[in-house]
């Protein structure tokens, strides 16, 4: 992955015209392989203001704040093989291969994940790990969700 993903976010001028408000790059703000795009703090989301709302790094307090994250997620060669990151969330996740191989690893199985492949983690206990050689980046929103089985786990 050499092309860092880009970003435009529709808003409001001063005149309440439609307008670009940011066009660039993908913040990482963590600097650890999660970009984030956009979040809301709360549901429905509150469309006003121009401040940016990927301002800071994720964390799975974000994700569980009652609102919704919109997310780049890198994961290099190797990552997860060798220590498995099991984990389960009070959310609804939308997921989109766009590069590379990931398997979503379950309790009961395992699928391999490619690009142009759509994935719908319904807050079961899980883990990702990319066996391949080239890096992979997914895309994921994260929707509040009820919880499942014992519930969150991070």
């Amino acid at each position: 992955m050499t092309t860092p993903p880009r970003r435009v976010v529709t808003g409001l001028d001063a005149q309440g015209k439609s307008c670009v408000l940011f066009d660039g790059e993908v913040p990482y703000p963590g600097g650890y392989g999660v970009g984030m795009i956009w979040r809301t703090p709360g549901l429905p989301a509150d469309n006003s203001g121009h401040a940016d709302a990927a301002d800071r790094p994720f964390d799975f307090e974000v994700m569980h704040s009652g609102g919704s994250t919109f997310l780049v997620l890198d994961y290099p060669p190797g990552m997860g093989c060798d220590a498995p990151y099991w984990h389960a969330t009070d959310t609804i996740d939308y997921l989109i291969v766009l590069e590379g191989e990931v398997v979503l690893t379950l309790e009961e199985g395992e699928v391999t994940c490619g690009p142009g492949t759509f994935i719908v983690d319904r807050g079961v206990v899980h883990a990702w790990r990319n066996e391949g050689q080239v890096a992979a980046r997914m895309v994921c929103v994260n929707l509040p969700a009820h919880p499942v089985g014992k519930g969150r786990t991070v």
